[in-house]
């Protein structure tokens, strides 16, 4: 974790546009969890870049000078659409996810920005049932009457969106899942999958009620660790990344035995 009083304005803001440059753009939730600091800084981090001419603001983010889909402040942007600027590893990702899926399934979708491009995907889909934490995913599924769309009770996360707590744990008993997708905030072979964010224990009952636990993670989350475990690698079946992945994590993953999927 990049704590706020371990580097100041400047660095941190030389690192947002590391990473827009690296990824093509980066969503404010994002940034927020990886530097540890409130969503308010990291918007008048985003401000000043663009003043500057180095980045374009969309709502919920910012992307490379001169991005075809960004719009201005005062217009509004569809919910597909921002996560479609997140970036294009994100959304092969969430693709690759939903090409796993069957008629006839059940899933369990984790709270996240990649989860939630895979609701997306599989708004488009029939004859499924979706399990959920996360209050956008939910709403992404909501208006299919062909998917049967669970959602978990608890306490909300407004941070996240997503909700947590006992209720939450304790309404995923007796749940028979065939399959979990579940991201993160980082990811490396000896400590699986962690998170800067609290309420994380959801995620362990989640893995729990499915037969099979995917990881979806772009390769930027590699050898970044949290604070918080959300699983440890024994409990994850199969890793969805990007490209980007190095030969070094290629190895390191594979050792431990999990399924990887390169997009």
């Amino acid at each position: 974790m990049i704590r706020q009083t371990d580097m100041n304005s400047f660095e941190r803001r030389n690192k947002i546009l590391d990473l827009v440059n690296t990824q093509g753009s980066v969503m404010v939730l994002d940034l927020s969890n990886a530097f540890d600091i409130s969503e308010v800084t990291i918007r008048a981090d985003l401000r000043f870049l663009e003043e500057k001419g180095l980045v374009t603001r969309f709502h919920g983010g910012a992307g490379k000078p001169g991005s075809n889909l960004a719009e201005s402040d005062n217009q509004e942007v569809k919910l597909e659409e921002r996560y479609q600027l997140a970036s294009d590893p994100k959304k092969r990702i969430a693709q690759a996810a939903a090409a796993m899926i069957n008629e006839g399934m059940t899933l369990i979708l984790d709270s996240g920005s990649t989860t939630l491009l895979i609701a997306h995907e599989l708004a488009r889909m029939a004859n499924i049932t979706v399990i959920t934490n996360s209050l956008p995913a939910a709403c992404a599924l909501a208006n299919n009457k062909d998917i049967t769309l669970v959602v978990c009770g608890g306490t909300v996360r407004h941070k996240t969106l997503s909700m947590h707590g006992t209720i939450a744990e304790h309404s995923l008993q007796g749940i028979s899942a065939d399959l979990m997708f579940v991201g993160a905030d980082g990811i490396d072979a000896t400590n699986g999958i962690t998170t800067f964010n609290e309420g994380y224990s959801v995620s362990g009952a989640m893995a729990a009620a499915a037969h099979k636990v995917i990881a979806v993670l772009d390769a930027t989350k590699f050898n970044r660790r949290g604070f918080n475990q959300v699983l440890p690698m024994a409990e994850i079946d199969c890793v969805i990344t990007d490209e980007g992945i190095s030969d070094k994590d290629k190895t390191s993953l594979k050792k431990t035995g999990v399924e990887l999927k390169i997009v």
